[in-house]
């Protein structure tokens, strides 16, 4: 099973076009010297980041893309004809890796960013190049040299404010259908979401956020296990995380151990992610009486210790969703007020 934020694809820049052998033939003008033209230039492959795409989904379905070769020469000393340019549009937050040198060759991270990743060949050159005192009528040319190819990987980092955290079944899936308009799959199996889904969430008009649901972790993670690491990288650059947990797990486990061994995956993948803001929320409180759910929830927490926000929600029933999306935002708010302020300090300095 291949998924969806990484894909390889093949870019081939197009072959410049041969120089031509040529010779001027005109009436009054006997022996007319050489004058067979360049080759055209082979067009170039680029990538270019748009953030209306968020999955690299379309690259299942092609994965090798070539540009325009250059036309030949002519004679008359024409010129052939530059091949198009291709350009591949990738999502914002894609990063380009050289699959045979391993190499990052770029980061999309803003939108409209251009990225040169298969340069054309140049065009040949005509034989009007190879005239000289001694050789008036030349009949060689050199052909045009061949674009570059490249086996890029490339893995998208979802550029999310927020990220949802829990095991298989904690419900992700069914609170981002909730609060914002993306669809994701819902089911009542493990790892029903196998891509990350985006959702947009409208707290008001004119303020919003980007919820990443990430499909589910297991212990284990961090080593490669279940959709394993390929999935740690995209709560890498959100601002916030929610970390969902069941309050009455379906297959009878202690709510505190999964929310424990979620951190130890994360502390495995990239200890910092344990120091972004996390909140807890627990879901599914439709499941128990109103005082029952407090009370496990509260039960949770206290085992945990946990310090951070936390709240009791369900995502099916919309119970508490909309006071916690307000609440990020204000959070989400605050965090860009400190951004700013740290930026007007630091330009301060320098000035």
């Amino acid at each position: 099973m291949k998924l969806v934020d990484e894909a390889e694809i093949t870019v081939t820049a197009g072959k410049g076009g041969n120089g031509c052998v040529g010779f001027r033939r005109e009436k009054f003008i006997p022996k007319g010297g050489p004058d067979g033209g360049d080759g055209g230039a082979g067009g170039s492959v680029w990538l270019q980041a748009d953030e209306s795409l968020n999955t690299l989904v379309d690259f299942r379905h092609q994965r090798r893309f070539q540009a325009q070769k250059g036309e030949a020469g002519m004679g008359q000393q024409k010129y052939g004809k530059g091949g198009d340019d291709l350009t591949i549009i990738v999502p914002v937050g894609t990063v380009v890796i050289n699959v045979d040198t391993d190499e990052v060759i770029g980061d999309m991270t803003e939108h409209g960013q251009r990225l040169l990743v298969a340069r054309g060949g140049k065009g040949g050159l005509g034989n009007m190049h190879f005239k000289s005192s001694t050789n008036r009528a030349p009949r060689q040319s050199t052909p045009g040299e061949p674009g570059e190819e490249r086996l890029l990987r490339l893995e998208l980092k979802l550029l999310a404010d927020v990220g949802l955290l829990g095991f298989p079944n904690a419900g992700k899936s069914t609170l981002i259908r909730a609060v914002s308009a993306a669809t994701p799959k819902v089911a009542d199996y493990p790892f029903t979401t196998l891509y990350p889904n985006l959702g947009v969430v409208s707290v008001e008009p004119h303020r919003s956020f980007v919820v990443a649901d990430i499909p589910g972790l297991i212990e284990g993670a961090a080593d490669g296990a279940g959709l394993g690491a390929l999935f740690l990288r995209h709560i890498q650059r959100t601002r916030l995380l929610l970390h969902l947990v069941e309050i009455q797990p379906l297959d009878g486990s202690d709510p505190v151990e999964q929310v424990r061994a979620i951190e130890r995956e994360l502390e495995k993948f990239d200890a910092g992610l344990l120091d972004k803001p996390r909140w807890l929320l627990v879901n599914k409180a439709d499941m128990m009486d109103p005082e029952e759910a407090q009370a496990e929830a509260g039960r949770i927490v206290a085992e945990l210790g946990w310090e951070q926000p936390w709240f009791l929600v369900s995502g099916l029933a919309h119970e508490g969703t909309r006071e916690v999306m307000l609440k990020v935002q204000a959070e989400l708010d605050r965090l860009d007020g400190l951004a700013r302020e740290e930026g007007e300090a630091a330009q301060a300095g320098q000035d």
